[in-house]
């Protein structure tokens, strides 16, 4: 009888201990906290066409010595603010690469891998491409009723990027040339999905190298601030992705390379 008392208490104690393991499970717990997602989105340096004042949309030049040395000083006044990069996007325009690698170099982060995509080129100025700004601009110009470039970009801000595109996409008898609409479209696609991807791992740091055109097609609905405005080489608009939507800390920015 004896006996079995003591394996009676002895299965009490091992079911009563077990239950109090059940209940406190402290292990189990999770941080789930995580960093913010944020994107530095970037003109590449001056190219040859930039320089030469030509179309240079899909059409693709190096980067000019000023180019390098300007994608060189943003990579310092990057790693000055104390900023690494989780992740690093790129068009496939070699400008654009070429800009991604300088900075990354004077980060120390050479190794870093830089992911290329066609969805962030620049707008495709159709049968424009390689030809002098002048002409492009100087036909649009025409079109709304303005004498020349110099003159409708005077009014750039009373007419806005998407009506002058609009009026040189109308003078492209090719009907190649990409709609600023098309152009949004395509970039905030793209610009979406990258971030929606690095906030479900937990969110970072993403630079991204793109074009004029199309980092002010990507934030011309996303803020009050002037888009319209020619975005400097190497400038940097900063944008926090959060749940779906972008907020954008600043359009154009040169204070890195300053």
């Amino acid at each position: 009888m004896k006996k079995w008392k003591t394996l009676l208490v002895l299965v009490s104690s091992v079911l009563v201990l077990g239950g109090c393991q059940k209940a406190t499970p402290k292990e189990e717990v999770k941080d789930d906290k995580t960093e913010e997602t944020v994107l530095y989105v970037t003109r590449h340096g001056k190219t040859i066409f930039n320089e030469m004042k030509k179309v240079q949309g899909w059409s693709d030049t190096p980067l000019t010595e000023p180019g390098v040395e300007v994608a060189k000083e943003l990579g310092k006044g990057l790693k000055d603010e104390g900023l690494t990069f989780d992740y690093v996007y790129s068009s496939d325009a070699g400008r654009a690469r070429e800009t991604a690698q300088l900075v990354l170099e004077e980060l120390g982060q050479k190794d870093t891998v830089i992911n290329e995509s066609r969805d962030l080129r620049e707008m495709f100025f159709g049968k424009f491409e390689g030809d002098l700004d002048e002409v492009m601009w100087g036909q649009a110009a025409q079109t709304l009723g303005y004498k020349d470039e110099a003159d409708v970009k005077e009014n750039l801000k009373v007419l806005g990027l998407e009506k002058i595109t609009d009026a040189m996409a109308e003078n492209d008898e090719t009907g190649q040339f990409e709609t600023y609409a098309e152009l949004r479209e395509r970039i905030q696609g793209q610009l979406t999905d990258i971030a929606k991807e690095v906030e479900e791992k937990g969110g970072g740091n993403i630079l991204v190298v793109s074009h004029g055109m199309a980092i002010s097609a990507f934030l011309s609905d996303l803020t009050d601030e002037d888009t319209d405005r020619p975005l400097p080489n190497a400038s940097v608009s900063k944008v926090i992705y959060i749940d779906g939507s972008f907020d954008v800390q600043s359009v154009g920015d040169t204070s890195y390379i300053e």
